[in-house]
């Protein structure tokens, strides 16, 4: 149990700024470590390059390509991030992932803050903690995509609504700062990832009104002044976008994005329903142990209104994450604050022999699988220097689970709850360290070095572009500018008689001596990359060539 005067300690704003900052030293070594990753952040990256070297802050491109999937929020963030705190010259990605640990610790604060109306300080701290301490969201704290941002947007509007429900549920007037709270955390996930978070709020209202079979609750949401800041927000950019493509980019968003990953498992990305809930195991770690606790009360306690919000919130979301075809792991993240103050909840309380020793069968099943997937790692990818990170990983969620698992058991949940967080921030982090030492899967990187190591690459003054092929991802266009040439085995010979650099894979090595040798240019290999293309599946071994002429 907390001492009092711990209590006192997390009390009015300084839980929820304690649990943000939880979050953002969960989600920190992963922004600080990890290089630029394939295949989305990179491209999140590059485009946001592309918005300022042009000064075009309303249509989205990749190199020529129009990037018409996504509106355009995340883009503006990660811009203003890169112009307070670095350069695009500079092609560092940290900057570029700012926004997303922002996100992760509105996230945090949001759920603490309400979790504390719903159910005591304590329990709101801990529910900002838990929630900004899972594996799932302190992973995509660290990554320059949308998730972590859509997290805290939800989070924000789902905290705002609970309060306007609770408040008209007890015969109160809604706060208009709560009513603000709804408005803007709706208007910014529309404007970070369009419809996705009304996936999570507009079933929430539905299934609470149906529920108590009241819908004059919703009257007091200030409609007339919130769907108008919704606009405010959204509408200037939707209009900018519309002219500026002539409508293509909603054809393409929504008719060549979204409406195949309803149809079926767009880009291999489909499973059966049910991968959202096995995968809670490791996406919820080190809180797992408390997952039976958090559905248990989820039934147990329903009458409840706070609690039946939060099962409106969680399971009509979950399913429809779970009944469409396409899935990634990180869809079901705007969930998670319901997940985290459901077990917030069960900690007010005492926690019954099943949901205890599930809970800690569980903790172990996570613990295992996180150990499972470092040795994987390590065995697969890894050299000596990604020994001791990995180390640190599986001693920590062993320990994590372990004496999760045993306090629980031993009716000390709370103590449970709050060394697991602790235990498991540090393994997380071990894993950020070990999955950078997994050189192999880091190509991109390493053909950098290579560049720069023969002085062939354009920041230091040579002919470019750099002409590329078969290893065609994100990141090294991220890392080598817009102007990357992602060529075919003539199209490199070709920048090979132009005496640009070359990198060819090993397949289109044969094609690329034919090509060069009906040119008639020649040019000398200076390093080889392998490594394994982890976007694709598959092993590559990369030449890099200098033109004909360069100083070795």
């Amino acid at each position: 149990m907390m001492r009092p005067d711990l209590d006192r300690f997390i009390a009015g704003w300084r839980g929820p700024v304690l649990a943000a900052l939880i979050a953002l030293l969960a989600g920190l070594p992963v922004l600080m470590l990890l290089p630029p990753l394939d295949r989305d952040e990179s491209r999140y990256a590059q485009a946001t390059s592309q918005m300022l070297e042009d000064r075009d802050f309303v249509d989205i491109r990749f190199q020529d390509d129009p990037r018409w999937k996504k509106p355009v929020g995340i883009y503006w963030m990660q811009a203003a991030a890169v112009a307070v705190t670095s350069s695009v010259e500079n092609r560092d990605i940290q900057p570029y992932r700012i926004p997303s640990i922002l996100g992760a610790m509105l996230a945090a604060a949001a759920a603490a803050w309400a979790g504390a109306a719903m159910f005591g300080q304590r329990a709101g701290f801990l529910a900002g903690a838990m929630l900004g301490a899972t594996f799932l969201l302190s992973t995509e704290a660290g990554i320059a995509k949308t998730d972590a941002v859509l997290c805290g947007a939800v989070t924000l509007a789902m905290a705002g609504l609970a309060r306007i429900y609770l408040a008209t549920r007890a015969g109160e007037a809604p706060r208009r700062p709560h009513k603000l709270m709804f408005w803007l955390g709706v208007g910014l996930s529309i404007l970070i990832k369009g419809p996705i978070g009304l996936i999570v709020v507009v079933p929430a209202i539905l299934a609470l009104s149906l529920w108590a079979r009241d819908v004059k609750w919703l009257a007091r949401l200030g409609w007339g002044w919130g769907l108008p800041l919704v606009a405010l927000i959204v509408g200037p950019w939707a209009i900018a976008i519309t002219i500026a493509t002539d409508g293509g980019f909603w054809r393409e968003a929504v008719a060549g994005d979204l409406a195949p990953k309803i149809a079926g498992g767009h880009e291999s990305h489909g499973a059966p329903p049910g991968y959202y809930l096995l995968g809670a195991l490791v996406m919820f770690f080190p809180l797992t142990l408390m997952l039976p606790a958090a559905l248990a009360t989820a039934w147990s306690r329903r009458a409840e209104p706070a609690v039946r919000f939060l099962v409106c919130w969680l399971v009509p979301a979950w399913l429809i994450f779970e009944l469409t075809p396409t899935k990634l792991a990180h869809y079901t993240l705007p969930t998670y604050g319901a997940l985290a103050l459901l077990a917030a909840a069960a900690l007010t309380r005492p926690i019954g022999p099943v949901s205890r020793y599930a809970g800690a069968a569980l903790s172990l099943v996570g613990g295992l699988a996180v150990v499972l997937i470092t040795v994987y790692g390590l065995t697969e990818f890894g050299r000596s220097t990604a020994q001791g990170w990995a180390t640190l990983t599986i001693v920590f969620a062993a320990l994590a689970a372990l004496i999760g698992a045993f306090l629980l058991m031993h009716r000390a949940a709370t103590a449970a709850v709050v060394i697991a967080i602790g235990l498991g921030i540090v393994a997380h982090a071990g894993l950020a360290g070990t999955i950078r030492q997994l050189k192999p899967l880091a190509i991109a990187p390493q053909l950098q070095t290579v560049l720069e190591r023969a002085d062939l690459h354009p920041r230091q003054g040579r002919p470019g572009p750099v002409a590329i092929t078969g290893f065609h991802e994100p990141s090294f266009v991220f890392l080598t500018g817009r102007a990357t040439e992602l060529a075919d085995a003539e199209q490199a010979a070709q920048a090979r008689a132009e005496g640009r650099p070359v990198i060819v894979e090993a397949r289109d090595a044969d094609a690329f001596s034919a090509a060069s040798a009906r040119l008639g240019v020649t040019g000398r290999a200076v390093g080889v990359v392998e490594g394994h293309n982890y976007s694709r599946g598959d092993d590559v071994s990369l030449t890099v060539y200098a033109p004909s002429g360069a100083t070795p």
